[in-house]
C-alpha cells in the first residue's frame, strides 16, 4: 500500500509540476464571436465571419510576401513577451487553395516588412507547408514540405531571438519540425501574433477555416 501510496503521490506532483510549466494564456475557438484584443488590418468586413465552427476568412488577391503588402483581412493581437519564456502558438487551419501561392498562415508579426510566417499553402500545383521569414520587405523561404491534408494545426515557438514552426496534420500526435530562423525584429516595433489569408482568385470565393487557437507559456 506504501508503495501504491507512494506513486500516486508521484503522478500527483509530475501533474502539479506539468501544469506550472505549461500554462495556457489564452485560447480563442471562435464560437461565434471573436475575442478581446483581436483587431483587424486593413479590415474588409464582407470577406470574413464568425461561425460555430470558427473564424472564416475570404482568401482575396492581395499579399504580405514582399513589398506590395496590400492583403486585406490581416488579424492580429499582441504576443507575450518571449524573452525568458518559451512562447508556443498554435492554430488548426483548414482551406482548399487552387491558385499558385494562395495561403492562409499563422505568422511572428511585428509590421507588415517584419515577419516570419508559416502556413499552408499551394506552390507550383502541390499543397505545401511553407515557412518564411521577412526584413524590411526582403523574404527568405525556410522550408517548402509537401502536405497531404487540407486541414492542418501550426504552431511557432519562440524564446529569445529565435522561432521554430511545426505542423501536425489530424489524426497524429507527432509534430513535424518545419525549420527555424531568427526573428526579423525591428527595434521600435513589438511582437504580434498574427492569422493571414491571400493570394486567392478574385472571381471564385474560397473561405479558409480555423479553430482552436491557442497562446500557451512554457518554462523551458
Amino acid at each position: 500500500m506504501k508503495i501504491v501510496g507512494r506513486t500516486i503521490l508521484a503522478l500527483g506532483l509530475l501533474q502539479i509540476s506539468a501544469c506550472q510549466a505549461d500554462e495556457l494564456l489564452f485560447r480563442d475557438d471562435f464560437d461565434g464571436k471573436l475575442s478581446e484584443g483581436w483587431s483587424w488590418v486593413r479590415e474588409h468586413r464582407a470577406a470574413w465571419r464568425v461561425m460555430d465552427h470558427g473564424l472564416e476568412v475570404r482568401l482575396e488577391p492581395g499579399n504580405m510576401w514582399g513589398p506590395a503588402n496590400d492583403a486585406r483581412n490581416v488579424l492580429v493581437r499582441p504576443a507575450p513577451d518571449a524573452a525568458k519564456n518559451k512562447i508556443e502558438v498554435s492554430v488548426n487551419v483548414e482551406n482548399r487553395p487552387s491558385g499558385q501561392y494562395e495561403q492562409a498562415d499563422l505568422v511572428w508579426y511585428y509590421d507588415d516588412g517584419h515577419m516570419v510566417k508559416l502556413g499552408q499553402e499551394l506552390v507550383d500545383g502541390k499543397l505545401s507547408i511553407v515557412m518564411g521569414r521577412e526584413e524590411n520587405d526582403k523574404t527568405r523561404t525556410i522550408a517548402i514540405i509537401p502536405l497531404q491534408s487540407f486541414t492542418v494545426r501550426l504552431r511557432l515557438s519562440v524564446q529569445g531571438s529565435r522561432v521554430h514552426g511545426h505542423f501536425r496534420t489530424p489524426g497524429s500526435d507527432h509534430w513535424h519540425e518545419a525549420g527555424e530562423c531568427d526573428l526579423p525584429a525591428p527595434a521600435e516595433r513589438t511582437a504580434k501574433i498574427s492569422l493571414q489569408f491571400y493570394q486567392g482568385p478574385a472571381n471564385v470565393e474560397h473561405w479558409a477555416r480555423v479553430t482552436e487557437f491557442q497562446i500557451r507559456r512554457l518554462d523551458n
